[in-house]
């Protein structure tokens, strides 16, 4: 099989960044961000996030080859905010609403536990 290892999917090497970028001097406002060792799930979230920013006015990413686990993102924005920011931002209010999800989550499944305890007694 020509597939990588699985741990090489997730690990990062020697010496290897998690995020580098570079300025698209083409696009003005433009910065072209690798992430490494990440996939779909990562580049999907950061990119719905960026859409719902009004200072974004465009973000795509790229898988360039299946068997890699790497995405190239493009971001444009309006200038009011550099595309750096854009993504820090974009990272922030993704962790936010997952820690969010992670306290309903826990809030109803200590709800169903008392439930569960207290039909028992019955």
């Amino acid at each position: 099989m020509n597939a990588p290892d699985r741990f090489e999917l997730f690990q990062l090497g020697e010496g290897q960044k998690k995020v580098t970028w570079v300025l698209d001097t083409r696009v003005p406002n433009t910065a072209i961000f690798t992430f490494e060792k990440e996939d779909h799930t990562l580049a999907n979230l950061l990119n719905e996030r960026l859409h719902q920013s009004p200072k974004v006015y465009f973000a795509a990413y790229i898988i360039p080859h299946p068997l890699e686990s790497r995405f190239e993102m493009r971001v444009t924005t309006d200038g009011s905010i550099d595309p750096r920011t854009a993504i820090i931002q974009a990272a922030q209010e993704a962790v936010r609403d997952l820690e969010i999800l992670k306290q309903n989550f826990t809030k109803e499944m200590e709800v169903k536990k008392m439930a569960m305890a207290g039909g028992n007694k019955n």
